[in-house]
């Protein structure tokens, strides 16, 4: 399920469904908290003091166009397909706590989930989860046939591809070829460390009903 946001939002489609009387209420009310809690935790997290508030409050951004958390998200994916994938390597970004990290920028105009994506962050005392059992996208062509681009900055741990067998542990392969020049590749068992993920339509009018992103699946946050 998707919606209409403004150019520049983030918009998410989920497979919440929504249900009725006093039950649907306290659904509505879970998943309202979880995405509340998910922004505070994008924006506040790592961050100990009200001292520390106002340090990571007076920062810029740096590598990033926001301050991510502090947290990586731990993002797997069993099977996937990175439609005009490029690297930067090397880019020092800056964290909602005031404090930087030198890590790899990934630039594609679609990241097509063909089987499960998970996306787990543990800050805080508190875990979210992202979880989309079946296929999923970020980014693509707009309406109009446009390319819409999806930017991760963070590292990837595993990668596999098959060439006749399945290989893993070729990340590093990844990065090198994708920093010369755009790839098109099928993957499996993607695993990633990655501290922010921003999907846009760079070409939307005011009036855009596209959604860049597609997610159908739940989201979740427990405490212990």
């Amino acid at each position: 399920m998707t919606a209409p946001a403004r150019p520049g939002a983030f918009r998410e489609g989920t497979g919440v469904r929504n249900g009725t009387g006093v039950r649907g209420r306290r659904k509505a009310l879970a998943v309202a908290g979880a995405l509340l809690l998910a922004v505070v935790t994008a924006l506040l997290a790592g961050q100990p003091s009200s001292a520390a508030n106002r340090t990571a409050a007076a920062v810029e951004p740096l590598g990033v166009p926001f301050l991510p958390s502090p947290y990586p998200l731990r993002v797997t994916i069993d099977s996937m397909v990175a439609v005009s994938l490029t690297v930067d390597k090397g880019v020092t970004i800056r964290l909602s706590d005031g404090t930087t990290r030198v890590t790899n920028k990934y630039t594609f105009t679609k990241l097509q989930i063909r089987s499960h994506m998970n996306v787990t962050q543990r800050a805080d005392g508190h875990t979210l989860t992202i979880d989309v059992p079946n296929e999923g996208s970020l980014g693509g062509y707009d309406s109009a046939g446009r390319p819409e681009t999806t930017t991760m900055w963070g590292n990837i741990t595993n990668v596999c591809v098959r060439v006749l067998l399945k290989i893993c542990g070729v990340q590093g392969l990844l990065d090198f070829f994708g920093s010369l020049i755009p790839l098109t590749a099928g993957a499996e068992d993607f695993a990633g460390d990655i501290y922010a993920i921003r999907t846009v339509d760079d070409h939307a009018a005011l009036d855009s009903t596209d959604n860049p992103v597609h997610l159908p699946g739940t989201i979740t946050v427990t405490t212990p």
